[in-house]
């Protein structure tokens, strides 16, 4: 499995994750649609916050990516928030209890 962390912060994070807050539903069918998708979390840290997604393989984590971006560009892209710093790896322990 593929995971990858996006952390936004500084200017527009705040109002970003505000936004992404009320529109959850959409998030969620719409990060929901990634071939390959694990799980997907996206934690509001008060002045911004990050998501964890979790994919069977690279290819979903890239499509994850893409989504997220164009997620925000076509609702958010008037906040003016900064690009998130991205970090990516192989997962080597992932527990889930649902």
């Amino acid at each position: 499995m593929q995971t990858v962390l996006r952390r936004y912060s500084g200017k527009g994070a705040r109002e970003l994750f505000d936004l992404l807050k009320e529109r959850n539903a959409d998030v969620e069918a719409f990060m929901g649609q990634v071939k390959g998708l694990v799980s997907y979390t996206l934690v509001h840290s008060g002045d911004g916050g990050f998501s964890v997604t979790v994919c069977q393989d690279r290819a979903g984590i890239e499509e994850s990516v893409q989504k997220a971006r164009d997620f925000i560009a076509k609702n958010a892209g008037d906040i003016g928030a900064a690009a998130p710093e991205v970090t990516e790896g192989a997962a080597i322990v992932h527990v889930n209890r649902s």
